[in-house]
């Protein structure tokens, strides 16, 4: 399984961009998404920029990885300390895809 990593950007270096997460740097290729300013939050696979990402989404990204990681270690124990790493998903109904919003809407 391959999973995207948040990573921050620090500065350009050409095609490529030194980028940031969790006190580690590396070196990613930003051909898919083009120069991005320092401080621009990007989606890693496999060592290319694959989406620029808002602060947000950034921060709920690497709040359900520390989740994911969590429960690794901890298994089913974990899941009191799950919460506060969702807390974006807590007590809210999940939103339609837009296709599936017109659906619903057109029935009623």
């Amino acid at each position: 399984m391959c999973m995207g990593i948040p990573m921050q950007v620090l500065e350009m270096r050409g095609t490529y961009a030194l980028c940031e997460a969790e006190g580690e740097q590396q070196l990613l290729d930003m051909l898919l998404v083009g120069e991005q300013p320092a401080g621009t939050w990007v989606l890693n696979f496999l060592g290319a920029a694959r989406e620029v990402m808002s602060a947000e989404q950034a921060q709920a990204t690497r709040q359900a990885l520390k989740a994911m990681q969590l429960v690794m270690q901890q298994g089913v124990n974990a899941n009191a300390s799950l919460d506060s790493l969702f807390a974006d998903l807590i007590e809210r109904e999940p939103p339609l895809p837009e296709h599936l919003r017109a659906q619903v809407l057109n029935r009623g």
